[in-house]
């Protein structure tokens, strides 16, 4: 089962829930924190086109 484990974007109030938000300043900052979170957390960043980068962790055992 997939996990949306983060959400970076550049305006807090199209985004809510319970994953961890990230804010970033502009595109490039977006992009470069939604992939550096790719990495640490071993998931995937999937752009939403909407301004909007989730973190997915896919697959695997759902308490990770």
């Amino acid at each position: 089962m997939s996990k949306i484990v983060a959400v970076v974007t550049a305006d807090r109030d199209k985004v809510g829930g319970g994953a961890p938000i990230f804010i970033a300043g502009d595109d490039a900052e977006k992009e470069q924190l939604a992939f550096l979170l790719e990495k640490i957390l071993d998931a995937s960043a999937h752009d939403m086109k909407n301004g909007t980068f989730i973190i997915v962790k896919h697959g695997g055992d759902s308490s990770e």
